[in-house]
This record gives C-alpha cells, structure tokens and sequence, in this order.
C-alpha cells in the first residue's frame, strides 16, 4: 500500500509532513496566480488541475492515522492574511459562472441544495491551508499536520471537493457542447429551498458557446 495509510509505521512522518507542505504551498502560489487573471482563457482548466491535485494531498491527510499537537492549546498565528481581495478577483474571472449549487451533505436525507460561490470557495480553501502553513514554517510541525487534517475533514475539503465538482461539470457542459443553466438572480444569501421548479425559474440559459471562450474552454 502507499503511504494514504490508517497508520505510517513504514514513513518518516517528516517526510510525509514535507511532503504535504510542498503541495500545500504550490496550490496557494498557483491559484493566486491564476487570480491575477493574467491568462483567463485558462483559468477553469488550471483551477480543475490545481483542485484536483490538493484533493489527493487532502485525501492523504484523510487516510493518515489521526495527528496530535504537541501542545495542548493551539499557537497564536498571528493576524490572518486578507484574502478579500483574491476574493474578488475569483467574482470577477469566474463571472458568470461563479455561482453554482450544491448539496451540502449527501449523507442527510433529503438535503436541499444552497447557492455556493467558487471565488468564496477558493477563499476559504486558502485561509485554512495558510494557517496550517504558519505554524509548519514556524516549526510546529506536528500542530500544522493536525491542523491541515482536522480543516481538511471539516471544512476545506469538502469545500474543495463541492468546487472541484461544479468546474469538472462546467468543463463537461462545454465539452459535450450541452446547454448550461447559470443561476442567474440565486445568489448564496437567498434560499433555494431545495424547489427545483424554482431553481428552473431563477436560472438562466446561457449557452455554452457563449463562455468557453473567455474560460479557455474550446473544445479541441
């Protein structure tokens, strides 16, 4: 087996702890560099790759036998970098594609689907990946896996997981040259109320001619 294992007894865990801060670090400096919106017409593939590959460092992360701090109380971070900003940018890149549905918890019976943003996914993915990142390059190495492990099951990596499955579908409507429904007037503060009828009425068609350019996704 690799070592996305229930138990490490085989790997140096900081080998394992490097590793993963590599991965980490590369996602954040590849999407902030895809924020700056320098190259649109590639945007959504690269961020499908990028996604793509922290899920495997997340489900690593998942596998692995559960870390614990070497301190009781988690170290002060610090202040936490803005990322109103990178925020922003991602509205801005990924307009109008930027709102999409998802179900938050596939496991709740019944669960009705709520209005989520890729620009404020993307956010919070790198809020949490850069806090785990402050107290790896402070030397709290067991406190930054913990930390990356714990936000990974909670709250990045189903983040990342619902916006990775929302650019693979945006990427297959354009591929297979399938109309796609914008959530055109749904926006993540109104309630979708898990009413299809309404979501038919809210959303609007823009076809897929009609985006795949500026997101860099002709079909080739």
């Amino acid at each position: 087996m690799s070592d996305a294992t229930l138990h490490n007894a085989t790997q140096d865990p900081d080998d394992f702890a490097v590793s993963v801060a590599d991965s980490i670090e590369s996602f954040i400096v590849a999407v902030t560099e895809v924020a700056k919106g320098d190259e649109p017409d590639s945007a959504v593939p690269f961020l499908l790759l990028e996604i793509s590959q922290l899920l495997l460092t997340g489900g690593r992360l998942g596998a692995h036998e559960d870390f614990v701090p070497d301190e009781r109380y988690e170290p002060d971070t610090g202040p936490e970098p803005d990322v109103d900003e990178l925020r922003e940018r991602f509205a801005t890149l990924l307009d109008p594609v930027d709102v999409y549905s998802e179900v938050f918890d596939p496991y709740v019976p019944r669960s009705e689907p709520v209005a989520c943003r890729i620009s404020d996914d993307l956010a919070d993915i790198i809020t949490d990946l850069r806090h785990g990142l402050a107290h790896y390059r402070a030397g709290r190495v067991s406190e930054a896996l913990w930390w990356w492990q714990f936000s990974y099951l909670s709250n990045w990596g189903p983040t990342a997981s619902a916006a990775l499955r929302a650019l693979q579908s945006l990427v297959a409507h354009v591929r297979l040259d399938q109309p796609l429904d914008a959530l055109d007037g749904l926006d993540t503060d109104s309630d979708a109320g898990g009413d299809e009828d309404r979501l038919a009425e809210e959303a609007g068609k823009v076809m897929a001619a009609e985006i795949a350019g500026p997101l860099g996704l002709r079909g080739v």
